[in-house]
C-alpha cells in the first residue's frame, strides 16, 4: 500500500470582471431584455445587486476594467464602435465602489488606473481613501494607456511602449513612498486628552525628484488597512512581464487556449523568481467567459440566443484597435499574421496569440475573429452543465499553471447568478473553491490571515516607514 500523500488539489479563485460601459466584452447582448448592462450608467442599485451576487458566491473580488479614448482603427473611424456600444459611452470605475462595499463584507474589488494621465500624489489619496472605505479589501490594475485616441482627448502625447513601463516604474515608486514610508503606524494619535490628531514627528516628508515625476510633501492621508492596494497588472510582452515581476502581486491574462498561455505564465514566474520573489506568490488569473445551463441542451440554447444577440461588428472593431490590425481591409477568409501589424503601442498579447496555430483555435480569418471575439473577447467561452465548466477550468489550471479566472458575462447579471448557483457549489464539491464566508483584506484573501500588507520580498517593502529616507 503506498504511503505518498495524494497531490495536494490546487484552489482556484473567482474574480467577477465588469466594466463601467455597455458592451464590455461580449457585445450586443444589450439587446437581450434581460440584460442590465445598459442600466449600469445611471442606475446605481445595477452594481450593489452585482456585488451581492459576487458575495454570495464568495467570489474573491469584483474587478472593473477601464479604458480611455475610442477605437477608432476599423474602417479608420470610430463609428462602428459607437454605433456598437463597443466600450463606449464609459464611466468611472472608481465611483460605484462606496455604494458596493456598503453592502457587502467580503468581496474585494479592483479597478483600472492608468499611470499615463494622472499624477501619483492623487491617485495615491484616490486609492488610500477606497482602501479606507472598504476596509483593506482594495486593489489596483495597473495599465499604461496605448490608444492614439485617448492621448489626443486627454491633451498629452502617446509614448512609446517600452518607455510607458519605464514611466510606470518611476510612478510605482513615487507611490509606494507615500503609501509605505510616509506615516509611522502610530502618527495618527486622536488623543483626545491631549487635543494631538496626528503626531507631526512621525511623518515623513516625500522628497522625488526622478526622471519623469516630482513630489514634495507628505501623503496627505493615514495609512489604510493595507498601505498599498492589492496590485494587478497585465501585461504580456517582455517589458509588461518585466514590470508585472518586479511589482504584480496578481496578473492578469487572456487567450483562446492555455497552450498560449502557458509560456507566458512560465515568464512571469521565472521572471519573479530573478527578482527575489517568491513565484507562487504571483497569482495568474485568466479571462474566461462560461454559458452555464443546468443540463447541456438549456446551455447551448443560452449559447444560441447569445450569438443571435451579438455584434461582429464591434467585435471587428475592438480587435482592430487593440492589434492595430483594420480588419476592413482584408478578404473575410484571408488568414490575419502579426506581420500584418505596422504600429506601436497596441495590446502585445492580441498580436501575438495570432501567431498561435491548432486544432483547438480556429483559423485568423476577420469572419472567425468577428464571431469569437464579440461574445467573451480574446478569451474562451465554454458551454456545458457546471460539472462541464468545472472540467474546463481544472484543465486551464493544469496546462497553463493559472490560479484563477477572471469571468466575464455574456448577460449580466445572469451569467454571475449562474456562476454562483451552479458552478460554485460544483467546484466546492470539488474541494477548490473558497470557505463559504472567508472574509479579510484583499491581499489577506490571496496569501493568509494577518497578510495584510506586502509580503517582504515585494520591492515595496524598501520604502517602509523604518527604512525609507524621505528621498
Amino acid at each position: 500500500m503506498s504511503t505518498e500523500n495524494p497531490p495536494q488539489k490546487r484552489r482556484i479563485y473567482l474574480n467577477g470582471f465588469d466594466m463601467f460601459t455597455v458592451g464590455h466584452l461580449s457585445f450586443g447582448q444589450w439587446k437581450n431584455p434581460a440584460d442590465r448592462s445598459a442600466t449600469k450608467r445611471r442606475d446605481l442599485s445595477y452594481w450593489t445587486d452585482l456585488a451581492k451576487i459576487l458575495e454570495k458566491g464568495d467570489f474573491n473580488a469584483l474587478f472593473l476594467a477601464d479604458t480611455f479614448g475610442l477605437y477608432d482603427t476599423y474602417k479608420g473611424s470610430a463609428e462602428p464602435a459607437i454605433r456598437n456600444a463597443a466600450q463606449y459611452p464609459m464611466g468611472d470605475p472608481s465611483i460605484p465602489i462606496s455604494a458596493m462595499a456598503s453592502v457587502t463584507k467580503n468581496l474585494g474589488f479592483a479597478i483600472t488606473t492608468s499611470t499615463s494621465y494622472e499624477a501619483p500624489y492623487v491617485v495615491a489619496k484616490r486609492f488610500s481613501t477606497l482602501d479606507h472605505l472598504t476596509n483593506g479589501r482594495f486593489g489596483w490594475n495597473i495599465v499604461t494607456s496605448w490608444k492614439a485616441s485617448a492621448s489626443k482627448a486627454v491633451g498629452l502625447p502617446l509614448i512609446d511602449h517600452d518607455k510607458r513601463y519605464e514611466i510606470a516604474d518611476e510612478y510605482l515608486t513615487a507611490l509606494y513612498k507615500l503609501w509605505e514610508g510616509s506615516w509611522a503606524d502610530d502618527a495618527l494619535k486622536e488623543d483626545v486628552e491631549t487635543g494631538i490628531y496626528t503626531d507631526p514627528s512621525r511623518i515623513k516628508y516625500v522628497h522625488h525628484h526622478g526622471k519623469h515625476f516630482h513630489v514634495d510633501g507628505p501623503h496627505i492621508l493615514d495609512p489604510s488597512p493595507q498601505r498599498t492596494p492589492f496590485l494587478f497588472q497585465a501585461g504580456t510582452s517582455p517589458a509588461g512581464v518585466a514590470f508585472g515581476a518586479k511589482h504584480a502581486e496578481g496578473v492578469f491574462v487572456s487567450a483562446p487556449s492555455p497552450n498560449i498561455l502557458a509560456p507566458r505564465i512560465q515568464a512571469i514566474r521565472e521572471e519573479a523568481a530573478k527578482s527575489g520573489r517568491d513565484p507562487r506568490s504571483v497569482k495568474v488569473f485568466a479571462i474566461l467567459t462560461p454559458i452555464i445551463g443546468r443540463t447541456e441542451e438549456e446551455a447551448q440554447e443560452k449559447y444560441r440566443e447569445a450569438l443571435e444577440n451579438a455584434s461582429e461588428e464591434a467585435g471587428l472593431a475592438f480587435f482592430s484597435g487593440g492589434s492595430g490590425i483594420d480588419l476592413s481591409r482584408f478578404d473575410l477568409d484571408t488568414p490575419i499574421k502579426s506581420s500584418d501589424v505596422h504600429v506601436d503601442a497596441r495590446v502585445h498579447s492580441t498580436i501575438n496569440t495570432l501567431s498561435y496555430q491548432s486544432p483547438d483555435v480556429p483559423e485568423w480569418t476577420p469572419r472567425n475573429i468577428g464571431k469569437h471575439i464579440s461574445i467573451g473577447g480574446a478569451g474562451p467561452v465554454p458551454v456545458g452543465t457546471a460539472s462541464t465548466v468545472a472540467d474546463f477550468l481544472e484543465e486551464w489550471v493544469r496546462v497553463a499553471d493559472l490560479d484563477g479566472f477572471n469571468i466575464g458575462y455574456v448577460q449580466t447579471p445572469g451569467t454571475f447568478e449562474d456562476v454562483v448557483e451552479l458552478l460554485v457549489p460544483e467546484l466546492r464539491r470539488r474541494g477548490i473553491y473558497a470557505p463559504e464566508g472567508e472574509s479579510g483584506t484583499m491581499r489577506e484573501r490571496i496569501y493568509g490571515p494577518g497578510q495584510k500588507l506586502l509580503r517582504d520580498d515585494h520591492v515595496g517593502t524598501k520604502y517602509r516607514y523604518e527604512v525609507y529616507d524621505g528621498k
